[in-house]
């Protein structure tokens, strides 16, 4: 069997600047029968080893550093004994949730990342957060065969991700959709980080209202 994505939607809090909202997160695990790899295994732990069975976990890669997204983060680790990868530049907001212990292994523009014959490429793309990156699967794509980019909270169905919190920066998110997302062909899938996945051909369109806008 080729490589399959499955999607597992957590529920479980975000909390930054002094408050704290109820959120529900799209964990997303890449893999074929044998491994896969994990992308933000947020809150509930138990649901997504559920979802992996007994595949082998070959790696975690984070799309940022909010504290929804990583919480459970050294839980993963210890159940999946896999190694934890997320961007230097989020290493604050890690570092308040784990202050004792740091991820495995720093996230660089343009890493590769393979899994069950396919492979996951890093795109930084800073604004929601610093350290916030995308993953292109540009070829061999399951499903339709179109490319998919896991966005993390750098582009939902409707727009940018949130940058009215600290560490964040809504020109920055702007550049980077701009610049580094809407530039990958439209038929690309764009799975999130939280709601309804889109395509970059739905989402381009609409660039000058967001900017308009301002968030």
């Amino acid at each position: 069997m080729g490589a399959n994505i499955d999607k597992v939607v957590t529920s479980g809090t975000f909390s930054l600047d002094g408050g704290t909202w109820d959120v529900d997160n799209n964990v997303w695990i890449v893999g074929d029968d044998a491994q896969v790899i994990i992308i933000d295994p947020a809150h509930d732990v138990d649901a997504v080893a559920a979802a992996v069975g007994d595949r082998e976990v070959q790696g975690i890669l984070l799309t940022h550093g909010h504290d929804d997204h990583i919480r459970a983060v050294g839980e993963a680790r210890d159940r999946f004994s896999a190694p934890v990868f997320l961007h230097a530049a989020d290493r604050m907001l890690w570092d308040a949730v784990f202050p004792d212990e740091g991820p495995d292994d720093d996230i660089e523009d343009g890493d590769i990342f393979e899994v069950a014959g396919i492979t996951l490429q890093a795109i930084h793309t800073p604004g929601h957060s610093p350290g916030s990156v995308c993953f292109l699967l540009a070829a061999d794509a399951p499903g339709d065969g179109s490319p998919v980019v896991f966005s993390g909270d750098t582009l939902f169905s409707g727009g940018p991700g949130a940058t009215g919190r600290s560490y964040s920066d809504f020109p920055t998110i702007i550049k980077s959709i701009r610049e580094r997302l809407l530039t990958l062909p439209s038929e690309t899938r764009v799975l999130t980080g939280h709601g309804d996945s889109t395509t970059i051909g739905a989402e381009a369109p609409h660039l000058e209202e967001w900017i308009a806008r301002g968030h």
